[in-house]
């Protein structure tokens, strides 16, 4: 047995860690809807059609672009407002 082990230990490693690389995906994969940045999928769909973003003249690098535009947009501005508030509660004078 000791000897079959060591002869084929490559091939159990290989093996262990494609194991170890399945169960750690496992979970990764499911089919549920996620958050980005706040906001679900749908939320920034609408985002994006109240922009503009999908409409059929433009090409897939230009609606990347809009998509872009208004996701900085809007995360720009909520940071915006908390860098603010954070300046203000300051004691600086």
């Amino acid at each position: 047995m000791k000897k079959w082990v060591l002869d084929n230990l490559p091939t159990i490693w290989v093996v262990l860690v494609f194991v170890f690389g399945m169960a750690l995906a496992a979970n990764h994969a499911n089919a549920t809807e996620t958050k980005v940045v706040g906001k679900t999928k749908a939320e920034w769909n609408a985002l994006y059609a109240e922009a503009g973003c999908f409409n059929e003249g433009m090409n897939f690098v230009e609606k990347e672009i809009c998509k872009s535009k208004v996701f900085q947009k809007t995360n720009w501005t909520e940071s915006k407002y908390q860098i603010k508030g954070f300046f203000e509660k300051l004691p600086i004078n």
